[in-house]
Protein backbone atom coordinates (compact mmCIF):
# COMPACT_ATOMS: atom_id res chain seq x y z
CA UNK A 1 0.00 0.00 0.00
CA UNK A 2 1.44 3.17 -1.35
CA UNK A 3 2.20 5.64 1.59
CA UNK A 4 -0.43 9.14 1.43
CA UNK A 5 -0.10 12.44 2.73
CA UNK A 6 -0.75 12.46 6.43
CA UNK A 7 -1.14 16.60 6.92
CA UNK A 8 -1.23 18.82 4.53
CA UNK A 9 -0.57 23.21 6.22
CA UNK A 10 -1.99 22.26 9.30
CA UNK A 11 1.48 24.42 11.23
CA UNK A 12 0.80 28.00 11.54
CA UNK A 13 3.93 29.57 12.76
CA UNK A 14 3.25 32.18 15.97
CA UNK A 15 5.56 34.76 17.21
CA UNK A 16 7.81 33.60 19.61
CA UNK A 17 8.87 35.74 22.59
CA UNK A 18 12.81 36.32 22.02
CA UNK A 19 13.02 35.89 25.57
CA UNK A 20 11.72 32.15 25.45
CA UNK A 21 14.29 30.91 23.11
CA UNK A 22 17.04 32.74 24.78
CA UNK A 23 15.71 30.60 28.33
CA UNK A 24 16.14 28.05 26.27
CA UNK A 25 19.51 28.03 25.31
CA UNK A 26 20.62 29.37 28.92
CA UNK A 27 18.84 25.94 30.46
CA UNK A 28 20.29 23.68 27.46
CA UNK A 29 24.10 24.89 28.31
CA UNK A 30 23.49 24.39 31.65
CA UNK A 31 22.01 20.97 31.34
CA UNK A 32 25.09 20.34 29.37
CA UNK A 33 27.54 21.66 31.39
CA UNK A 34 25.60 19.25 34.33
CA UNK A 35 26.15 16.34 32.09
CA UNK A 36 29.35 16.36 31.65
CA UNK A 37 30.81 14.69 35.11
CA UNK A 38 27.51 12.01 34.11
CA UNK A 39 29.00 11.48 30.62
CA UNK A 40 32.64 11.79 31.88
CA UNK A 41 34.68 10.47 28.21
CA UNK A 42 31.66 8.68 26.61
CA UNK A 43 29.98 9.59 23.69
CA UNK A 44 25.99 9.07 23.70
CA UNK A 45 24.24 6.95 21.29
CA UNK A 46 20.50 6.51 22.34
CA UNK A 47 18.25 6.79 25.13
CA UNK A 48 17.65 4.05 26.88
CA UNK A 49 14.01 2.75 26.79
CA UNK A 50 11.54 4.42 28.89
CA UNK A 51 14.15 6.38 30.96
CA UNK A 52 16.22 9.47 30.92
CA UNK A 53 20.01 7.98 30.40
CA UNK A 54 21.53 7.24 27.29
CA UNK A 55 23.33 4.26 26.45
CA UNK A 56 26.15 5.29 24.82
CA UNK A 57 28.70 4.43 21.11
CA UNK A 58 31.14 1.87 20.90
CA UNK A 59 34.40 2.19 19.58
CA UNK A 60 32.89 3.44 16.36
CA UNK A 61 29.25 4.78 15.63
CA UNK A 62 28.42 7.45 13.30
CA UNK A 63 26.62 10.02 15.96
CA UNK A 64 29.49 9.68 18.08
CA UNK A 65 30.60 13.26 17.22
CA UNK A 66 27.23 14.91 18.50
CA UNK A 67 28.59 15.25 22.23
CA UNK A 68 31.74 16.83 21.15
CA UNK A 69 29.67 18.87 19.08
CA UNK A 70 27.47 19.80 22.20
CA UNK A 71 30.53 20.08 23.88
CA UNK A 72 31.80 22.83 21.82
CA UNK A 73 28.85 24.71 21.02
CA UNK A 74 27.58 24.95 24.96
CA UNK A 75 31.79 26.57 25.30
CA UNK A 76 31.09 28.80 22.08
CA UNK A 77 27.93 30.69 24.89
CA UNK A 78 29.17 30.10 28.35
CA UNK A 79 33.39 30.32 28.14
CA UNK A 80 33.04 27.48 30.72
CA UNK A 81 36.43 25.27 30.72
CA UNK A 82 34.96 22.20 31.81
CA UNK A 83 33.07 22.37 28.57
CA UNK A 84 36.32 22.48 26.44
CA UNK A 85 38.35 19.91 28.47
CA UNK A 86 35.54 17.26 28.35
CA UNK A 87 35.34 17.80 24.63
CA UNK A 88 39.28 18.03 24.42
CA UNK A 89 39.43 14.51 25.95
CA UNK A 90 38.11 12.86 23.48
CA UNK A 91 40.47 13.33 20.58
CA UNK A 92 41.75 9.58 21.48
CA UNK A 93 38.34 8.12 20.81
CA UNK A 94 38.80 10.02 16.98
CA UNK A 95 42.00 9.03 16.73
CA UNK A 96 41.02 5.40 17.42
CA UNK A 97 38.22 5.51 14.43
CA UNK A 98 40.63 7.08 12.01
CA UNK A 99 43.53 4.49 12.03
CA UNK A 100 40.40 1.47 11.91
CA UNK A 101 39.57 2.34 8.05
CA UNK A 102 36.55 -0.63 7.96
CA UNK A 103 35.04 1.73 10.79
CA UNK A 104 34.56 4.88 8.54
CA UNK A 105 32.06 5.43 5.80
CA UNK A 106 30.00 8.36 4.28
CA UNK A 107 29.19 10.07 8.03
CA UNK A 108 33.05 11.07 8.67
CA UNK A 109 31.67 15.05 8.50
CA UNK A 110 29.42 14.26 11.36
CA UNK A 111 32.18 12.86 13.68
CA UNK A 112 35.09 15.33 12.63
CA UNK A 113 33.23 18.47 11.77
CA UNK A 114 32.26 18.46 15.34
CA UNK A 115 35.16 17.44 16.88
CA UNK A 116 38.35 17.97 15.84
CA UNK A 117 37.36 21.15 13.25
CA UNK A 118 35.37 22.59 15.96
CA UNK A 119 38.70 22.04 18.79
CA UNK A 120 41.30 23.20 15.93
CA UNK A 121 38.63 26.76 14.85
CA UNK A 122 37.72 27.22 18.61
CA UNK A 123 41.65 26.41 20.39
CA UNK A 124 44.21 26.32 17.72
CA UNK A 125 44.92 22.72 18.18
CA UNK A 126 46.94 21.48 15.33
CA UNK A 127 46.26 17.86 15.59
CA UNK A 128 42.68 18.24 15.09
CA UNK A 129 43.43 19.84 12.77
CA UNK A 130 45.68 17.06 11.23
CA UNK A 131 43.11 14.35 12.00
CA UNK A 132 40.15 16.33 9.93
CA UNK A 133 42.17 16.60 7.20
CA UNK A 134 42.67 12.70 7.40
CA UNK A 135 38.81 12.33 7.75
CA UNK A 136 38.59 14.27 4.84
CA UNK A 137 41.26 12.44 2.84
CA UNK A 138 39.22 9.64 3.96
CA UNK A 139 35.70 10.72 2.67
CA UNK A 140 36.92 11.93 -0.88
CA UNK A 141 38.47 8.94 -1.09
CA UNK A 142 34.31 7.44 -1.37
CA UNK A 143 33.62 9.55 -4.09
CA UNK A 144 32.75 7.90 -7.21
CA UNK A 145 34.03 9.94 -10.08
CA UNK A 146 31.73 8.58 -13.11
CA UNK A 147 29.01 8.66 -11.59
CA UNK A 148 29.77 11.52 -9.49
CA UNK A 149 28.46 10.66 -5.75
CA UNK A 150 29.69 9.86 -2.37
CA UNK A 151 29.56 6.18 -1.72
CA UNK A 152 27.14 5.55 1.56
CA UNK A 153 28.02 2.78 4.54
CA UNK A 154 30.23 -0.27 3.78
CA UNK A 155 30.73 -3.32 2.50
CA UNK A 156 30.09 -5.29 5.79
CA UNK A 157 26.72 -3.25 6.09
CA UNK A 158 23.66 -5.04 6.86
CA UNK A 159 22.06 -4.74 3.36
CA UNK A 160 25.31 -6.26 1.84
CA UNK A 161 27.98 -6.03 -1.04
CA UNK A 162 25.32 -5.81 -3.92
CA UNK A 163 23.61 -3.03 -2.33
CA UNK A 164 26.01 -0.59 -0.55
CA UNK A 165 28.63 -0.40 -3.62
CA UNK A 166 26.16 2.01 -5.79
CA UNK A 167 23.98 3.27 -3.07
CA UNK A 168 24.06 6.98 -2.01
CA UNK A 169 21.90 8.69 0.86
CA UNK A 170 20.56 12.00 1.93
CA UNK A 171 22.37 12.32 5.04
CA UNK A 172 26.12 12.45 2.89
CA UNK A 173 24.88 16.45 2.42
CA UNK A 174 25.63 17.35 6.11
CA UNK A 175 29.29 15.49 5.69
CA UNK A 176 30.53 17.83 2.46
CA UNK A 177 30.76 20.77 5.05
CA UNK A 178 34.34 18.92 5.78
CA UNK A 179 35.21 18.86 2.35
CA UNK A 180 34.66 22.33 1.83
CA UNK A 181 36.29 22.94 5.42
CA UNK A 182 39.59 20.49 3.85
CA UNK A 183 39.46 22.97 0.55
CA UNK A 184 39.79 25.89 2.25
CA UNK A 185 42.02 24.54 5.07
CA UNK A 186 44.98 23.28 2.12
CA UNK A 187 44.14 25.30 -0.90
CA UNK A 188 43.10 22.44 -2.83
CA UNK A 189 40.24 22.77 -4.40
CA UNK A 190 39.76 18.97 -5.18
CA UNK A 191 37.92 18.92 -2.07
CA UNK A 192 35.50 20.90 -2.92
CA UNK A 193 34.65 20.00 -6.35
CA UNK A 194 34.08 16.76 -5.40
CA UNK A 195 31.50 17.87 -2.77
CA UNK A 196 30.16 20.47 -5.55
CA UNK A 197 29.89 17.40 -8.15
CA UNK A 198 27.74 14.99 -4.88
CA UNK A 199 25.20 18.18 -4.39
CA UNK A 200 24.61 17.78 -8.10
CA UNK A 201 23.93 14.77 -7.94
CA UNK A 202 21.84 14.51 -5.24
CA UNK A 203 19.72 17.64 -6.27
CA UNK A 204 18.92 15.30 -9.57
CA UNK A 205 18.09 11.98 -8.16
CA UNK A 206 17.22 11.89 -4.61
CA UNK A 207 15.04 14.92 -4.87
CA UNK A 208 11.38 14.55 -6.27
CA UNK A 209 9.84 17.08 -8.37
CA UNK A 210 7.60 18.39 -5.81
CA UNK A 211 10.97 18.67 -3.36
CA UNK A 212 9.85 15.64 -1.30
CA UNK A 213 13.23 13.13 -0.67
CA UNK A 214 14.15 10.03 -1.00
CA UNK A 215 16.24 8.36 1.89
CA UNK A 216 18.35 6.88 -0.44
CA UNK A 217 19.57 6.65 -4.26
CA UNK A 218 21.20 3.41 -6.20
CA UNK A 219 23.51 3.35 -9.20
CA UNK A 220 24.72 0.31 -10.96
CA UNK A 221 27.86 -0.30 -8.96
CA UNK A 222 29.47 -1.29 -12.49
CA UNK A 223 28.47 1.39 -15.24
CA UNK A 224 27.20 4.08 -12.74
CA UNK A 225 23.89 4.32 -14.31
CA UNK A 226 20.86 5.57 -12.58
CA UNK A 227 18.58 3.28 -11.43
CA UNK A 228 15.90 4.00 -8.40
CA UNK A 229 15.10 5.58 -5.21
CA UNK A 230 14.51 3.53 -1.69
CA UNK A 231 13.64 4.68 1.75
CA UNK A 232 15.53 2.76 3.73
CA UNK A 233 14.74 4.67 7.17
CA UNK A 234 11.51 5.99 6.13
CA UNK A 235 7.94 4.33 5.92
CA UNK A 236 8.43 3.34 2.58
CA UNK A 237 9.67 3.93 -0.83
CA UNK A 238 7.59 6.34 -2.17
CA UNK A 239 7.27 8.27 1.18
CA UNK A 240 9.27 10.91 2.57
CA UNK A 241 11.28 9.99 5.84
CA UNK A 242 11.46 13.41 7.77
CA UNK A 243 14.73 13.26 8.80
CA UNK A 244 16.26 12.89 5.86
CA UNK A 245 14.11 15.95 4.24
CA UNK A 246 15.90 17.76 7.11
CA UNK A 247 19.18 16.51 6.62
CA UNK A 248 18.44 17.94 3.02
CA UNK A 249 16.96 20.93 4.12
CA UNK A 250 20.05 22.35 6.13
CA UNK A 251 22.58 20.60 3.91
CA UNK A 252 21.50 22.67 1.01
CA UNK A 253 21.51 25.46 3.21
CA UNK A 254 24.89 25.21 4.00
CA UNK A 255 25.94 25.13 0.54
CA UNK A 256 24.71 28.30 0.02
CA UNK A 257 26.95 29.29 2.70
CA UNK A 258 30.14 27.48 1.51
CA UNK A 259 29.41 28.86 -2.70
CA UNK A 260 27.14 31.66 -2.62
CA UNK A 261 25.47 29.86 -5.22
CA UNK A 262 21.57 31.08 -5.28
CA UNK A 263 20.10 27.31 -6.70
CA UNK A 264 21.56 26.21 -3.39
CA UNK A 265 19.38 28.76 -1.09
CA UNK A 266 16.65 28.18 -3.38
CA UNK A 267 16.85 24.24 -3.56
CA UNK A 268 17.03 24.62 0.46
CA UNK A 269 13.81 26.74 0.30
CA UNK A 270 12.06 24.71 -1.61
CA UNK A 271 12.56 21.55 0.76
CA UNK A 272 11.59 23.36 3.69
CA UNK A 273 8.40 24.99 2.41
CA UNK A 274 7.59 20.97 1.67
CA UNK A 275 8.16 20.32 5.12
CA UNK A 276 6.51 23.18 6.42
CA UNK A 277 3.49 22.07 4.41
CA UNK A 278 3.31 18.81 6.20
CA UNK A 279 3.88 19.35 9.44
CA UNK A 280 0.93 19.17 12.05
CA UNK A 281 -0.28 21.74 13.93
CA UNK A 282 1.83 21.61 16.55
CA UNK A 283 4.91 21.87 14.50
CA UNK A 284 6.97 18.49 15.44
CA UNK A 285 7.48 16.34 12.75
CA UNK A 286 5.79 12.74 12.55
CA UNK A 287 8.68 10.79 11.50
CA UNK A 288 7.52 10.50 7.92
CA UNK A 289 5.60 12.88 6.24
CA UNK A 290 3.34 10.62 4.06
CA UNK A 291 2.73 8.21 6.56
CA UNK A 292 -0.65 6.27 6.69
CA UNK A 293 -3.56 7.36 8.84
CA UNK A 294 -3.36 4.14 10.40
CA UNK A 295 0.30 3.80 11.48
CA UNK A 296 1.12 4.68 15.16
CA UNK A 297 2.17 8.54 14.57
CA UNK A 298 5.18 8.32 16.51
CA UNK A 299 7.05 12.09 16.15
CA UNK A 300 10.44 12.94 15.92
CA UNK A 301 12.26 15.21 17.60
CA UNK A 302 15.19 15.66 15.95
CA UNK A 303 13.60 16.15 12.43
CA UNK A 304 11.93 18.45 14.29
CA UNK A 305 15.30 20.06 15.37
CA UNK A 306 17.50 19.55 12.19
CA UNK A 307 14.85 21.35 10.62
CA UNK A 308 14.62 24.37 12.54
CA UNK A 309 18.38 25.16 12.82
CA UNK A 310 17.54 24.41 8.83
CA UNK A 311 15.16 27.26 7.82
CA UNK A 312 17.11 29.75 10.46
CA UNK A 313 20.00 29.27 8.35
CA UNK A 314 18.15 29.93 5.22
CA UNK A 315 16.43 32.91 7.03
CA UNK A 316 19.90 34.42 7.78
CA UNK A 317 20.40 34.35 3.99
CA UNK A 318 17.53 35.62 2.47
CA UNK A 319 17.56 39.00 0.47
CA UNK A 320 13.70 39.20 0.63
CA UNK A 321 12.43 40.28 3.63
CA UNK A 322 9.38 38.78 3.54
CA UNK A 323 10.64 35.51 3.15
CA UNK A 324 13.58 36.08 5.59
CA UNK A 325 10.58 36.77 8.36
CA UNK A 326 8.88 33.84 7.07
CA UNK A 327 11.82 30.96 7.60
CA UNK A 328 12.88 32.72 10.93
CA UNK A 329 9.13 32.64 12.16
CA UNK A 330 8.55 29.24 11.48
CA UNK A 331 12.16 27.91 12.73
CA UNK A 332 11.22 29.96 15.92
CA UNK A 333 7.95 28.43 15.80
CA UNK A 334 8.88 24.75 15.47
CA UNK A 335 11.79 25.56 18.34
CA UNK A 336 9.43 26.44 20.84
CA UNK A 337 6.96 23.87 20.61
CA UNK A 338 10.18 21.40 21.03
CA UNK A 339 10.67 23.39 24.20
CA UNK A 340 6.95 23.02 25.29
CA UNK A 341 6.75 19.71 24.40
CA UNK A 342 10.10 17.86 24.48
CA UNK A 343 12.46 19.83 26.19
CA UNK A 344 14.47 17.92 29.17
CA UNK A 345 16.71 20.30 30.36
CA UNK A 346 14.57 21.23 33.11
CA UNK A 347 15.25 17.57 34.22
CA UNK A 348 17.97 17.11 36.85
CA UNK A 349 18.44 13.33 35.94
CA UNK A 350 18.35 13.62 32.20
CA UNK A 351 21.48 13.15 30.35
CA UNK A 352 20.05 14.55 26.93
CA UNK A 353 18.11 17.67 25.95
CA UNK A 354 15.21 16.37 23.99
CA UNK A 355 12.53 13.62 24.16
CA UNK A 356 10.60 11.57 21.52
CA UNK A 357 13.35 11.23 18.92
CA UNK A 358 12.69 8.66 16.62
CA UNK A 359 15.48 6.43 15.50
CA UNK A 360 14.55 3.89 13.51
CA UNK A 361 11.00 3.65 13.93
CA UNK A 362 10.85 0.01 11.98
CA UNK A 363 13.58 -1.60 14.50
CA UNK A 364 10.97 -0.12 17.49
CA UNK A 365 13.72 2.79 17.78
CA UNK A 366 10.85 5.34 18.27
CA UNK A 367 10.68 6.91 21.12
CA UNK A 368 14.49 8.15 22.67
CA UNK A 369 16.81 10.64 23.17
CA UNK A 370 19.01 10.88 20.62
CA UNK A 371 22.67 12.91 20.16
CA UNK A 372 21.87 14.26 17.34
CA UNK A 373 18.19 15.75 18.11
CA UNK A 374 20.54 17.27 21.33
CA UNK A 375 23.16 18.56 18.94
CA UNK A 376 21.19 20.14 16.36
CA UNK A 377 18.78 21.51 19.28
CA UNK A 378 21.23 23.45 20.47
CA UNK A 379 22.73 24.77 17.41
CA UNK A 380 18.87 26.08 16.60
CA UNK A 381 18.62 27.72 19.83
CA UNK A 382 22.33 29.47 19.00
CA UNK A 383 20.96 30.45 15.58
CA UNK A 384 17.87 32.27 17.06
CA UNK A 385 19.97 34.26 19.45
CA UNK A 386 21.65 35.72 16.76
CA UNK A 387 25.11 33.11 16.34
CA UNK A 388 25.86 32.66 12.39
CA UNK A 389 29.09 30.61 13.07
CA UNK A 390 29.45 26.99 13.63
CA UNK A 391 31.62 24.36 13.07
CA UNK A 392 30.00 23.48 9.67
CA UNK A 393 31.92 25.83 7.86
Amino acid sequence: MSAVDATSSLFTPAQVPHEKLENALQDACCAVLNNVRRIGDRNPKIGLDNSVKYRFCPPRDWVCGFWAGQLWLAYKVTGESRLRNSAAMRLPYFKTLLNNPEWMDHDLGFQFSLSCVAQYKLTGCETSKAMALKAADTLLGRFRRVGKYLVAWNEHHELGLEQTLGRTIIDSLQNLSLLFWASESTANPVYREAALAHAHTLKKYIIREDYSTWHCFLFDPLTQQPLRGETFQGYADDSCWSRGQAWAIHGYAQLFEHTGDLQWLETAQHLADYALAHLPQDGIPLWDYRLPAHETPWRDSSAGAVTAAGLLLIAQHCSDQIKQEHYQQAGASMLASLVDQCCLAGNPQAEGLLSEGASYVKEGLCNNMLPYGDYYYLEALMRANGYTDFFWK
